[in-house]
């Protein structure tokens, strides 16, 4: 019995085995069939791909459970959600102001204009009429007017709209508000996007032309993230939509971190092959062995991304979930696709190989040995201050910090509306109707909003409707927008940003006024009490996320290496540059968008620790046969071109992003992205050696007691003998046959 028992683990081992070499010989020698199902894929893709939306409101991703989010839902049902814009018209009269508002009210797609003559003249048939809210409207020559469709701000029936206004008061008008930024944002994406796709492929071109053995090999490389990408683009339609922050950077964050997997597999394959292994058996060979690495890698950087989808607020989801795919059809494309295409044009790479361009590294390893001490000094006394800095930033949170930046048209446009009329921060409350349409209670409260220092005005039906005139008297257009049978709206602007600490108390305030006149099932909702709750749901998810990334992380890296010492030390030059990437701003006196931080974070720890896990492996293994000071030099000697290659290319790819995008949140994210890739870069190649060197007896020791613990559960758990056992019985065998 007990001989039938020990050899189960030996058979599910050997059937294990079976399954992989089958799964491989079939990658291997059934490469059309491959091939001919990742074309159907790649095509499939590519027709899904336009049907794919792009999100650009951020009050979409808020939980259930925010006053914004149930805000939400109540206008929807009774006012619907309707797109806002502010245009201005210079050098105009009154009278061309008021004919040029009645031909906008007439565009299709616009539900109401407010001006100072629909205020005035809702009644009656008078000329403008010299008050507050004139003063708000028109001001040394110039109109201003808010807009409000009837469809939400990225609709298309309100792009066509806001296209038709822009022909009605040409040259003169100036345009800004959400409705305009979204058109913006849309129109420029989809430029910018593929642009930065375009150069970061000739750049990583050029990077891979240098730093590989042959001109074919940077061809191939792109060729299979160019699948992997269009596959990941395409079937983001089981999403229906994606945020614009996804539709921004998956594609070229998706090439930056998965392209070191095409080049694992091909260069393990190549060492096979000029061993003088023929090619099918070679990479039989290198899928297996190289497999191990690219999973490993695969497997730290998906877990970066997957912790997103633990956000609260749910564009980290939305993120998360794309590039954790992303990563997914990567690995499937390099390690199905790839092989069979290497086989067929493994004719190609030979012709076209030449000398490498680099040669050894050991003069850099020498010195940052040499330097060691000083890296390890340097790191402690950045390390502290950084980790309290990163804290310190100037935070943003809401549309402000992720709309189009200085230079920009829209940016232009919304500065010199403010610097006429000041800012118009619009905000909505939500009330319920007073029984028998009393409008008493509502027209209190619009006077009491009117009468605080930083409201320009406040409108309802109760505060322009004269005592004794029904409702029914006015356009059905007006009544749609500001009452239904349950509710009343009342618009308000203040004149603050949408987003400071200013304007949080004063929505506050304001928000407690409409509170206090109606208790319950009263809603407030804008632009400022929407960054409110993603500021709350936002700073309480950064803790989450960056407590689950760096336990996911440290876990896939102590799978790797089986050794509780070393995924500390991996982990520690990755963090270090973390810190100091998002201190930076704050030395800098720059603001951070804090979703960009949350999403920069978990990027360069699950993207940037392949550098440290790749350094650590190569100095493992010198140290089987060499000291510890040969095994860091030979270490960074080894590993210096990888990590370089790598990344130089994320460092390419998030500058392109910082300098092609108009978007501040996509700039910022780029600038972030680029300079982490580099503080990790520099740091692997430093402190890392310099850690490995100075804890190398206690990574000895620990690594001595997990080989330890491995032994005495392959003996007692699966009832495989030790290696000193093995030797104790082929003596005593060799005994007995003496014998």
């Amino acid at each position: 019995m007990n001989n039938q028992e020990r050899q189960e683990p030996a058979e599910e081992k050997k059937t294990f085995h079976s399954v992989v070499d089958r799964l491989v010989h079939f990658i291997v020698w059934h490469g059309k069939t491959i091939g001919t199902a990742f074309a159907v894929l790649t095509l499939f893709s590519l027709i899904c791909y336009p049907f794919v939306g792009v999100n650009y409101d951020m009050a979409e991703y808020l939980p259930s459970y925010a006053p914004t989010r149930q805000a939400l839902t109540v206008m929807e049902d009774e006012f619907g959600y309707p797109g806002m814009a502010r245009i201005m018209v210079r050098d105009c009269t009154m009278q061309e102001a008021q004919a040029i508002r009645e031909k906008i009210s007439k565009v299709e797609g616009v539900e109401l204009v407010l001006s100072a003559d629909l205020a005035t003249n809702i009644y009656a048939q008078d000329d403008f009429l010299a008050n507050k809210l004139t003063e708000q409207f028109y001001k040394d020559g110039n109109a201003v007017m808010e807009i409000i469709f009837e469809d939400g701000n990225n609709d298309h029936s309100t792009y066509r709209a806001i296209d038709e206004i822009y022909g009605i008061v040409g040259e003169r008008g100036a345009f800004s508000g959400a409705a305009v930024a979204e058109k913006e944002k849309e129109a420029s994406i989809q430029r910018e996007v593929a642009f930065a796709i375009v150069v970061s492929v000739i750049i990583i071109l050029a990077i891979l032309l240098l730093t590989t053995n042959s001109y074919f090999e940077p061809l191939l490389f792109i060729m299979i993230m160019g699948i992997a990408i269009i596959l990941n683009l395409g079937t983001n339609i089981i999403f229906g939509t994606i945020s614009f922050f996804t539709f921004s950077t998956a594609a070229i964050f998706q090439l930056a971190v998965s392209i070191d997997y095409s080049i694992f597999l091909l260069h393990t394959y190549t060492a096979y092959k000029e061993s003088g292994i023929e090619i099918h058996e070679a990479m039989k060979l290198a899928v297996k062995d190289a497999a191990r690495s690219i999973f490993a890698s695969g497997a730290t950087t998906a877990v970066g991304f997957i912790v997103l989808v633990t956000m609260e607020f749910t564009v980290g989801a939305d993120v998360g979930l794309v590039l954790t795919k992303g990563i997914l059809c990567s690995l499937a494309t390099v390690l199905l696709l790839m092989p069979t295409l290497i086989i067929r044009f493994n004719d190609i790479i030979d012709k076209t190989r030449h000398k490498p361009f680099f040669g050894s590294f050991d003069w850099l390893g020498k010195a940052m040995y040499h330097l060691r001490f000083v890296a390890l000094i340097l790191s402690l006394i950045v390390a502290v201050p950084c980790y309290f800095g990163q804290d310190m930033n100037a935070f943003y949170f809401g549309n402000e910090a992720l709309g189009a930046g200085p230079g920009t048209k829209y940016y232009e446009d919304t500065q010199a509306i403010n610097e006429v009329f000041g800012k118009s921060n619009i905000v909505l409350a939500i009330v319920p109707n007073d029984a028998g349409g009393s409008m008493v209670r509502e027209k209190a409260l619009v006077t009491e909003l009117d009468d605080l220092p930083f409201v320009n005005f406040a409108l309802s039906m109760g505060s322009v409707l004269p005592e004794g005139i029904p409702v029914d008297f006015l356009p059905q257009k007006i009544v749609k927008q500001m009452r239904t049978e349950d509710y009343s709206r009342i618009f308000i602007s203040m004149d603050n940003s949408e987003e400071s600490e200013y304007s949080f108390e004063c929505s506050q305030e304001l928000t407690d006024l409409v509170k206090k006149a109606y208790p319950e099932d009263s809603y407030v909702i804008g632009m400022t009490p929407t960054v409110i709750d993603i500021r709350d749901i936002l700073t309480a998810d950064y803790s989450r996320v960056s407590i689950l990334s760096l336990i996911g992380v440290a876990l896939v890296v102590l799978c790797s290496f089986q050794c509780i010492t070393v995924p500390i030390l991996v982990i520690l030059p990755i963090e270090v540059a973390i810190y100091l990437n998002m201190t930076i701003p704050y030395l800098q006196g720059q603001w951070v968008l804090y979703i960009g931080y949350i999403i920069v974070s978990c990027l360069q720890l699950g993207a940037t620790i392949d550098y440290s896990i790749l350094m650590t492996n190569n100095y493992l293994d010198a140290r089987k046969t060499m000291g510890r000071k040969e095994s860091a030099i030979r270490a960074i000697s080894k590993s210096a071109l990888s990590v370089m290659t790598s990344g130089l290319i994320l460092m390419v790819v998030g500058y392109l992003l910082f300098f092609t995008s108009s978007m501040q949140s996509i700039k910022q994210i780029g600038e972030l992205t680029g300079r982490g890739a580099m503080l990790s870069l520099g740091l692997v190649l430093s402190l890392l050696p310099a850690l490995l060197a100075t804890f190398d007896p206690i990574i000895q020791f620990a690594q001595g007691m997990s080989e330890r613990r491995r032994a005495w559960l392959r003996a007692h758990l699966f009832h495989q003998k030790t290696p000193a056992a093995l030797a104790a019985q082929s003596v005593q065998e060799e005994g007995s046959s003496h014998e």
